[in-house]
């Protein structure tokens, strides 16, 4: 086991260690994914084409009647409640064509590729393209280079960044807005485009996904600007734009919370310490409240990345089931009010603190720039 030098000297740390009150969470765990997987009941595994279709037509049904009534009653005092909710479904929506993506949505892959499509160009996302990159994400979980959501810099990567660039990415609520970027640019050190399908994202007998996918967003775009002459690009911007802003929020924040901000300091793994197991351990579980059922148990996430074929209204049932085998490789949720508010404490302290990892060792964690925030507090001075 190599683990970065630095990290050796803070093991016991409350907050910075690799170990958690006697709990080295970078250990090999006693368990196989085998003995998860057989922890887990048989009807978990079981997906159900007509009850996943029932929950679209629920949010699509929901989206067109919040749509409808923002508009009739155009008032001020409703917009900004009809923006957080409207915003709010579109990423319940995502969440329907990520199951479409992972092939948990049906069996059958024809019904997963056009209700996708649907659903993700309606919130322009190309959806072949997420699909691939996501499921890239999935067979690399955990890995510093080969992962591929909210990836952690290494340190000769991040100090070579402009210093504009890394108060982007570490200054809430920036890092919040990234997933539009991200589509088109990626991740810093990392090339490609969600929508070309000659990118290195994807392998040649893709491109013709690629190719459909980015037609399907073009004419969701196309849409927009056809209905902005139509009623008024202010209308658009009220009914779909700023919704669209916060399901981006949504969606890069519970990503985020996905793989970071736990109390305790996660792992990362190079080399031969990676395994899909261990990557998979280091993912977390949130309790959202309320909106745990309108984001259909999307931070039920542990079990998720481990088996991602599990459709998401089986996921809290396997996970109840699978926790005496995970033991403490399962870091329970802490129990949400209606309203989530602890997790934004715990999303802006982990973006002030969690910056880059070691160039070095096979066993890493997040460490901290002091001088971050400290440079841009004495420039403002002297501006």
């Amino acid at each position: 086991m190599v683990v970065a030098m630095d990290q050796r000297s803070n093991v016991n740390g409350v907050s910075g260690g690799r170990k958690e009150e006697g709990f080295d969470p970078s250990a090999q765990p006693p368990f196989k994914i085998g003995d998860i997987r057989a922890a887990i009941p048989k009807h978990c595994w079981v997906k159900s084409p007509l009850r996943s279709m029932s929950y679209v037509v629920r949010d699509i049904v929901a989206v067109a009647a919040m749509a409808m009534a923002a508009v009739y009653f155009d008032s001020w005092f409703l917009w900004p409640l009809y923006w957080a909710a409207q915003g709010t479904l579109f990423w319940a929506i995502f969440v329907l064509g990520h199951d479409c993506g992972h092939g948990s949505f049906s069996d059958i892959p024809l019904l997963n590729s056009v209700v996708g499509h649907i659903l993700h160009s309606f919130i322009l996302v190309p959806y072949h393209g997420w699909r691939i990159s996501h499921r890239t994400h999935h067979q690399n979980h955990g890995h510093v280079e080969n992962d591929e959501s909210w990836v952690p810099l290494p340190e000769k990567l991040y100090k070579n960044l402009p210093h504009s660039t890394r108060m982007l990415r570490y200054t809430v609520p920036l890092p919040m807005l990234a997933y539009p970027i991200y589509l088109w640019y990626r991740s810093p050190g990392k090339e490609g485009s969600h929508f070309n399908p000659y990118s290195s994202l994807f392998a040649p007998s893709e491109r013709k996904l690629i190719a459909t996918s980015t037609t399907c967003w073009s004419i969701m775009l196309a849409t927009l600007v056809y209905l902005s002459f139509l009623v008024g690009p202010v209308t658009v911007l009220k009914v779909y734009g700023v919704p669209y802003i916060i399901f981006v929020m949504w969606l890069d924040a519970v990503t985020y919370l996905h793989h970071h901000g736990h109390d305790g300091k996660l792992p990362w793994y190079r080399g031969k310490e990676w395994s899909y197991l261990r990557g998979g351990l280091t993912t977390i579980d949130r309790d959202y409240g309320i909106f745990n059922n309108i984001h259909h148990d999307i931070g039920t996430h542990v079990i998720h990345h481990l088996f991602p074929q599990i459709p998401h209204y089986h996921l809290v049932d396997a996970t109840k089931a699978a926790k005496h085998v995970l033991g403490r490789y399962y870091r329970e949720p802490k129990t949400s009010g209606a309203i989530p508010i602890h997790l934004v404490e715990s999303l802006v302290a982990s973006i002030k603190k969690d910056h880059y990892v070691s160039d070095t060792g096979d066993i890493v964690f997040y460490e901290t720039d002091p001088d971050l925030y400290v440079y841009a507090s004495d420039k403002s001075k002297i501006n």
